[in-house]
């Protein structure tokens, strides 16, 4: 193999336990859900074969033990309880430093203790296992298997298989060949044979599962009981005759494959790195499918401007099957909070419910990849700092249980991620007390209720009266504001006392390529993302004269505020006669930038901007023109920001 075949098994690893983790989360609200206690034995009996057979040696002797526990619980020996899945759930963490190499087995061995303590604790007696009969009725299981065509190719020894059978107890195998093809048409590597088995003795249906555990999925596996006096409880169902199933796979057409085997290579895993290289290709077959456009235009012929444009939808497909490939839904991101608000849960001695909406949301893999640990720190002031105790919250007249809300939803070009609580809310009076302690605000300065909540995104800002492990050393809450910057996204706050907060996030789709607007103002050519635009209109000479000090524009009843760009950025140029408002918004909020000319739509492929230049407000990046020239992409954000006092200026000024 070219790829280490380690590093297979620890991505494989990853999602194992990542399946068993979600099951237990389950499993602890529905204690009684069998299918749950099936699925996490299933993850656990697939880690340790898997990491035996790979060498993870130390792996699969820790996971053995997890696995019994479940198997017992399986068979009714013992029930699903609240203290047996949360020593699991520390077993699943210890088995993912096992993974990496990285786990002290002392912390293994006081995981088994504290296993061994959960299912003495959770013993019952007189429980018999309901999946099967009583020894004295039963004595044994007539089978039928099929396992999928593919078996064989996928490493699975149908021999094996049967022995394993044997080793149940009595057992008789008897070959099918009736779907045999003739031997022009038979590949060696397909299993096409199937059995029937008479297994006798006193062994119960999930012993005999377990056999086929790894292909179950796929196979065809009939299990009737036999009766003490050699009686089939059941008629066995016959098999049709060999003529009959031949003619059933001629009327379906020999070149359709089996759907176990259609299901094969439906899906392939690919390395994340090789998604980015390819954007990286696609997004300079923009750049030069925009020149090859400019060109075709300036002086190509009809034939090349044809050439030109087929280039161009071409592209413009790619361009978009690619970035389809980068989308995942933010449910692969909003599922690993679960863990999260269980643990502190515990940690702080609080009912929490945590409640997600709108996880089909898509947003490129990279932003999810960056947006989770601004989120995790959004969620444990949430728990920690919002959400009040039981008692607290019996006396304000709320449920005991406190509840965090996590939502998302696109809007535009942007994905809105809302962090919701019905706790306590902010304490402004607090907050202001803390900031003029720390220099932030002077006694007595005004500030809006914005302002004052955007304090408690200040470095080294906390109201916790005392370090605790969750939070109350000022670090967080700045990262969280930094991090969402980086991604040129905004972060807001809004708080109601008594009810709760609400932090709101709006981060872009995608940071690689955009639909933007071209816009010339001066001598300089900028990009506008095209999903941030409302409308775009015009700004006569006499609107402009009337609305100097007083840069508003009535749009159907309502006040807009607008910025003249010329202005802003200082080009030293005189203003065209008929310049244009291109309204943007963010949210419900709304501003105007004054351009000179609208030149049109253009595929943006964004650019970092230079260590030199990162910190310049009003910009997020830079792209590539047709004619090799840069323009640079406005940060929408930072302008509703830069238009915000004004408008409030001009609004108290009446």
């Amino acid at each position: 193999m070219s790829e280490d075949p380690a590093s297979v098994f620890r991505v494989e690893a990853a999602d194992l336990l990542d399946q068993v983790e979600q099951g237990l989360l389950d499993l602890g609200d529905r204690l009684d859900d069998m299918a749950l206690v099936d699925a996490v034995f299933r993850g656990l009996h697939t880690l340790k074969g898997s990491g035996a057979m790979f060498g993870f040696d130390a792996l699969a002797a820790f996971t053995h033990h997890c696995e019994s526990a479940f198997d017992r619980v399986r068979k009714g020996d013992v029930p699903a309880t609240a203290e047996l899945v949360a020593v699991i759930l520390s077993a699943r963490d210890h088995m993912r430093a096992l993974v990496d190499g990285t786990a002290p087995s002392a912390d293994g061995e006081a995981i088994l203790q504290r296993l061994a303590g959960a299912l003495a604790s959770a013993t019952r007696d007189g429980i018999s296992p309901a999946a099967t009969a009583p020894a004295s009725a039963l004595a044994g299981w007539q089978l039928f298997l099929r396992l999928p065509v593919d078996a064989m190719r996928n490493g699975t020894n149908p021999l094996t298989l049967l022995d394993e059978l044997r080793a149940l107890g009595d057992c008789t195998v008897i070959a099918r060949a009736d779907g045999v093809p003739p031997l022009s048409e038979l590949d060696p590597l397909d299993c096409h044979i199937s059995w029937d088995v008479t297994l006798r003795g006193d062994i119960s249906r999930e012993a005999i599962e377990d056999v086929f555990l790894f292909v179950m999925d796929d196979m065809e596996l009939r299990l009737d009981p036999i009766a003490a006096a050699d009686s089939p409880l059941v008629q066995p169902v016959s098999s049709p005759p060999a003529a009959a199933t031949d003619a059933a796979v001629a009327d379906q057409g020999l070149a359709e494959a089996p759907p176990a085997a259609r299901a094969v290579g439906e899906s392939v895993r690919v390395p994340a790195e090789r998604l980015d290289v390819l954007m990286d290709r696609v997004g300079e077959l923009v750049i030069a499918q925009s020149r090859l456009s400019q060109l075709a235009h300036q002086d190509g012929g009809v034939a090349l401007r044809s050439v030109a444009e087929e280039v161009e939808r071409l592209s413009g497909e790619l361009r978009d099957t690619m970035m389809g490939l980068r989308m995942v839904p933010v449910a692969s991101l909003f599922g690993r909070f679960r863990r999260l608000v269980h643990d502190l849960a515990r940690d702080t001695g609080k009912a929490i419910d945590l409640v997600t909406e709108g996880e089909s949301t898509e947003i490129d893999k990279s932003v999810i990849e960056r947006l989770f640990d601004p989120l995790v720190h959004i969620i444990r002031n949430s728990c920690d700092h919002g959400l009040e105790g039981a008692a607290d919250r019996r006396a304000a007249g709320k449920n005991e249980t406190g509840m965090v809300r996590l939502s998302a939803h696109q809007a535009g070009g942007q994905v809105v991620i809302t962090i919701r609580d019905d706790g306590r809310g902010i304490d402004r009076a607090r907050v202001r007390a803390k900031a003029e302690a720390n220099g932030l605000v002077q006694p007595g300065q005004v500030l809006s209720d914005a302002e004052l909540l955007a304090l408690i995104f200040a470095p080294g800002f906390s109201t916790a009266a005392q370090v605790t492990n969750l939070s109350g050393r000022g670090v967080g809450m700045d990262v969280v504001k930094r991090t969402i910057e980086t991604l040129r996204g905004t972060i807001d706050v809004a708080s109601v006392d008594g009810e709760g907060s609400e932090i709101t996030l709006r981060i872009p789709l995608t940071l690689a390529i955009i639909d933007g607007l071209l816009v010339r103002v001066g001598d300089s050519r900028y990009v506008l993302p095209l999903a941030a635009i409302e409308e775009c209109v015009e700004l006569s000479p006499e609107q402009d004269r009337q609305s100097e000090g007083r840069s508003l524009i009535t749009l159907r009843d309502r006040l807009v505020p607008f910025l003249r760009l010329r202005e802003l950025f200082a080009t030293g140029t005189r203003p065209d006669p008929f310049q244009k408002i291109v309204v943007v918004s963010i949210g419900t909020e709304r501003v105007g930038l004054v351009v000179d000319q609208i030149i049109g739509n253009h595929q943006t492929v964004i650019k970092s901007m230079s260590m030199l230049h990162r910190d310049i407000g009003s910009f997020s990046g830079a792209t590539i023109l047709g004619d090799g020239n840069v323009a640079l992409i406005l940060d929408i954000g930072d302008l509703v920001d830069a238009a915000r006092p004004r408008e409030e200026r001009l609004r108290a000024a009446g």
